[in-house]
């Protein structure tokens, strides 16, 4: 979906250096989600809106939680990683 392979590999290891500073900041986001129950920093939270429009800050909310419910869901279940 555009993102490199270089990129993918980054994102595997959790380094975000190789992306623009947008995408940085939602991928912290999604860093500081995933573990907790949506809590996060402000200081994470205003470094997104920094970026995004309230419009687009809610659909990466959605994409994230979306993510981590699937996760969650096919953990629970024991379903093997395919892909």
């Amino acid at each position: 979906m555009g993102a490199t392979d270089e990129q993918l590999d980054a994102v595997a290891r959790g380094r975000y250096d190789g992306f623009d500073e947008a995408w940085r900041s939602a991928l912290a986001y999604a860093d500081a989600m995933t573990p907790t129950p949506g809590i996060v920093g402000e200081a994470v939270f205003a470094e997104l809106a920094r970026h995004w429009s309230p419009t687009a800050v809610v659909e990466i909310t959605a994409v994230i939680c979306m993510y981590n419910f699937f996760n969650r869901f096919a953990h629970a279940l024991d379903v093997p990683i395919t892909r």
